[in-house]
């Protein structure tokens, strides 16, 4: 005789028993942005409870991070000075190098991954070196310089290099640079699967770093091509990437579920800037329920496949995941 599916209804501590989705500590990395100066905080308007912090600042901010248990950071530089082929990033004495050598003596035991572009030590806000005939990104010139970049953070104290410029070949280059160099066991996150996305308004705000003509379409992804998205990723993955990444989330958790189940490799998720301030402004409003909206929304990126979630929202997840355990 047949006999009907029906939904068990089971008290709470069985529902916890048999969940499928946790949230981890260990999974989360949280983005920070270190500009020139002493004791500066700004507060970027349209992204609240972020800031570009001076040296000094981070160092605090990392004492923070510490005691929440967030231990991985995802490390951006302004520098006080731009010109057209971002030589601070370049430099022992740029911004980036310097922060690393100090979070690295202060903070030993952080995973500190460095952020790989030119678009916010460029003059001209592009993540590299520009093809004026064309008016875009000049791919093999701006490799050249990324190849420079990828050795500085490394002799500095990098733990993981996450190019974010989207050259192709970028991946080969780095790692063919680091392993000439000594550093073959130094990761590579690759931004593999980069849309050119609305969703990053937000972040040019913190970063300083909005195009000054033009946009960034011609070396990112077109959010209408699944196949052409996961094609990427697996280049990357052939290339020698370490890991995988998904960027942004919620418009695309399709991608990570397709992706997941295509590769071994560890994948990331970038919840960015744009999606922080929708639920900032959703809480500000009064139309959502903040905490629980937030838990669901990362449930999700973990659902859809993600192992790691690179998020502003990391210290506020900390301190619910703290309160609800």
């Amino acid at each position: 005789m047949f006999k009907r599916f029906r939904r068990v209804r089971i008290n709470p501590v069985v529902r916890e028993l048999v969940r499928e989705t946790s949230l981890e500590m260990r999974n989360f990395i949280y983005p920070l942005f270190v500009v020139p100066g002493k004791g500066v905080k700004n507060e970027i308007s349209s992204m609240p409870g972020v800031f570009q912090l001076s040296l000094d600042e981070i160092l605090k901010e990392c004492e923070i991070l510490s005691n929440l248990g967030i231990n991985k950071i995802l490390l951006f530089g302004i520098p006080e000075v731009k010109d057209s082929i971002g030589s601070d990033a370049l430099s022992d004495d740029g911004i980036i190098a310097t922060a690393l050598r100090a979070i690295k003596d202060k903070f030993p035991k952080f995973m500190v991954i460095t952020d790989l572009c030119f678009c916010e030590y460029t003059d001209h806000g592009h993540c590299g070196i520009l093809d004026h005939v064309h008016q875009t990104v000049n791919n093999d010139a701006t490799l050249e310089i990324s190849a420079k970049q990828a050795l500085i953070h490394a002799k500095n104290g990098a733990d993981m290099i996450a190019p974010s410029g989207m050259m192709d070949g970028i991946i080969t280059t780095l790692r063919c640079a680091l392993d000439s160099n000594g550093f073959e066991n130094l990761p590579i996150m690759a931004y593999s699967t980069k849309f050119a996305s609305g969703y990053y308004g937000p972040f040019r705000d913190v970063a300083e770093s909005a195009p000054s003509f033009g946009d960034r379409s011609s070396y990112q992804m077109d959010p209408a091509n699944r196949l052409e998205a996961i094609n990427e990723s697996l280049e990357d993955e052939a290339q020698g990437a370490d890991i995988l990444m998904v960027k942004p989330v919620l418009a695309y958790l399709d991608i990570i579920r397709d992706l997941r189940e295509r590769t071994l490799l560890p994948i990331c998720a970038y919840n960015v800037s744009g999606e922080y301030a929708l639920l900032k402004g959703g809480a500000k409003l009064g139309l959502i329920d903040y905490e629980r909206v937030l838990m669901e929304t990362m449930i999700s990126i973990k659902r859809a496949g993600a192992d790691m979630i690179i998020s502003y929202h990391a210290k506020e997840i900390a301190e619910l995941l703290r309160k609800f355990s």
